[in-house]
């Protein structure tokens, strides 16, 4: 698909995103929406391209793979990718906030890059709880005991969960597109036709010849999705290339294709989370001071701000961003990280 993208098109994704926070937070989330707040001016991409070496340290089931920046004795910020992503949406943001005296984690989830299962006989799960669970297990291997939590796509739904059930685990939270925990029951309702066909990818993964064609075509996979998802981010071969490398780790694909079918109910969870996904489940409210932040041209399925605000109830602030698609940090890094500065100070 070429990178274009059309009005029409934009308003499309637009109507399926607020058919998709209905069917999340209740058909009332459309009727008593409210004007986005002003938009933020669009903060480019710097010229970084890559972290310093890569470090791994062995937490709970996994050997992770992360980059760090920053002064040891700063306090942490605990930064964490989406899919189809990885560590290099925070390549800008990092030295932004290691200058600013801030010590920078972006670990890789599992099924990306440099991190690997310690034994082969884990299962190969992606459910929401258990990414959730490493980066605390990853948390406690390193001795940090708080950190600020930055994320967006499934990095938004990591660090939301953490603040949720960890609270005492974090200092504060940028959550891009909002409140994104989840739960099987939710996920099986029907959504408007506009809204289903924006989540065509998952429908795609429920079956073999999806997991398949996943599997045979992951990086042209991942690149239209980087497309759709931002339409107005003219990112080139090298930046694709540099992150798509991550993909290629050789849990990626049963990690992808279980998040999406335990999504619909159509794969099993393991029974060590399901005490964390039953809490999951009833929407808990988030109590640390947190900044949500939307882009104006992101064209994934998301929820409009109006429909999470009340999921929040220590200090908010939601900001927009002008211009930007679904990977925020990597489109907008200044904005992105000034949040995170800004929220610390909350």
């Amino acid at each position: 698909m070429p990178p274009e993208f059309n009005p029409q098109r934009r308003r499309f994704f637009g109507i399926a995103a607020m058919t998709v926070a209905a069917a999340e937070f209740g058909m009332g989330a459309i009727a008593n929406a409210k004007a986005p707040a002003a938009s933020l001016a669009v903060a480019k991409a710097g010229g970084h391209t890559a972290f310093a070496a890569l470090k791994q340290i062995k937490a709970g089931v996994l050997d992770i793979g992360y980059a760090e920046a920053g002064p040891a004795d700063g306090p942490v910020v605990l930064l964490v990718h989406g899919w189809p992503y990885d560590i290099h949406s925070y390549v800008d943001v990092a030295p932004i906030l290691a200058d600013a005296g801030y010590h920078v984690l972006i670990p890789y989830l599992r099924g990306y890059g440099t991190t690997r299962f310690v034994s082969d006989e884990t299962p190969r799960n992606g459910q929401q709880a258990a990414l959730a669970a490493d980066m605390i297990a990853f948390m406690d291997a390193l001795g940090v005991e708080k950190a600020i939590l930055g994320g967006y796509d499934w990095g938004a739904r990591t660090v939301n969960i953490m603040a949720a059930l960890w609270p005492d685990r974090c200092q504060a939270m940028v959550s891009v597109s909002g409140y994104l925990i989840g739960s099987q029951a939710a996920n099986r309702k029907p959504l408007l036709p506009a809204a289903e066909l924006s989540w065509w990818y998952q429908f795609y993964f429920a079956t073999e010849r999806g997991r398949l064609g996943y599997a045979a075509n992951t990086h042209e996979f991942a690149k239209l999705i980087w497309r759709t998802a931002s339409p107005t981010w003219t990112f080139d071969d090298a930046t694709f290339n540099r992150s798509a490398a991550a993909l290629d780790n050789p849990d990626h694909v049963d990690i992808t294709i279980h998040n999406y079918r335990w999504r619909l109910g159509l794969a099993e969870g393991e029974a060590a989370y399901d005490a964390l996904e039953k809490q999951l489940a009833i929407g808990p409210v988030i109590t640390i001071p947190t900044i949500t932040m939307e882009g104006d041209a992101n064209g994934a399925p998301h929820p409009q701000p109006s429909a999470y605000a009340k999921k929040f109830s220590g200090r908010y602030e939601h900001r927009d961003v002008a211009r930007i698609g679904h990977n925020l940090p990597q489109e907008a890094p200044e904005a992105f990280a000034q949040a995170i500065i800004d929220v610390a100070k909350f």
